[in-house]
């Protein structure tokens, strides 16, 4: 495993690092920030994958792009990903938590080790992560975190809605405690999204009874949560629809809210 910087280019003032950065909802944030000029730290586990996406990158919007090939839930990957964010020569001004992954809904009859290493990468790694980065951001005064959570924060559906109600919780207590020294932290809270995410339990989407009025698209949902992120929301819930759903289920009766989220995966 290795890191690659494009040469050439004069370095942006910002850099942005993005766990599970070679496809789905982490290149999308890649794409709109390279968009924007910034440069990148792309951060998964094929080393092929990222090295490809970055040269796409590089050629389309002429910016720096860092390739690191780690294993979060590896603890020597995951320890290279932590010094890389307390780099004072390369300062990284935004940390986007993004990887993960999803188990089927039946916790009885999942693997107790795929569960724990559900709750390991979804909690343990974005709170290791976020503690490399926020030193030297508020020894700058400046920063910006973003978790990708999910909607399933505010609707009983098994361990992930576990993991992503504790990655909301903790992002709003951070945001309200780092906010006045110059670093914000945003949980963003996307509904069901077009990505290869669902692909990877099997259940292509439009396969899973979900309505098609409930699906996102993950360039929507990016926007709408950057712009959250740049105006210094804790909470981001992209589009108007899932506000409503999430204003709903938090005072609907739990077992009809557990009911309801029996739906999809």
């Amino acid at each position: 495993m290795s890191t690659k910087t494009s040469a050439g280019a004069a370095a942006p003032s910002r850099t942005t690092l993005i766990t599970g950065a070679s496809s789905g909802l982490g290149a999308e944030y890649a794409k709109q920030l390279a968009e924007r000029g910034g440069s990148l730290v792309l951060v998964a586990r094929d080393q092929a994958a990222l090295e490809a996406f970055a040269a796409d990158l590089r050629k389309q919007h002429g910016v720096q792009v860092e390739v690191l090939a780690a294993d979060l839930l590896n603890p020597e990957d995951l320890a290279r990903v932590a010094r890389r964010l307390t780099s004072r020569e390369l300062p990284v001004h935004t940390l986007i938590n993004n990887a993960g992954f999803g188990l089927p809904l039946a916790f009885e009859q999942n693997d107790i080790e795929a569960e724990a290493r559900h709750l390991h990468l979804h909690n343990e790694v974005p709170m290791r992560l976020m503690h490399a980065a926020l030193q030297p951001m508020l020894a700058r005064g400046t920063g910006q975190i973003i978790n990708v959570a999910s909607v399933a924060a505010f609707i009983p559906r098994s361990t992930y809605s576990a993991v992503k109600q504790w990655l909301v919780t903790f992002s709003r207590w951070a945001n309200g405690r780092y906010a006045p020294q110059g670093v914000t932290v945003t949980a963003v809270c996307p509904g069901y999204t077009h990505t290869n995410f669902h692909e990877r339990l099997g259940l292509p989407p439009g396969e899973e009874g979900i309505p098609r009025w409930m699906w996102l698209e993950a360039p929507e949902v990016v926007t709408d949560s950057l712009r959250d992120a740049d105006r210094g929301k804790a909470v981001s819930i992209p589009s108007l629809k899932y506000k409503l759903i999430v204003a709903a289920a938090r005072v609907a009766p739990p077992r009809l809210a557990a009911r309801l989220a029996e739906r999809g995966r």
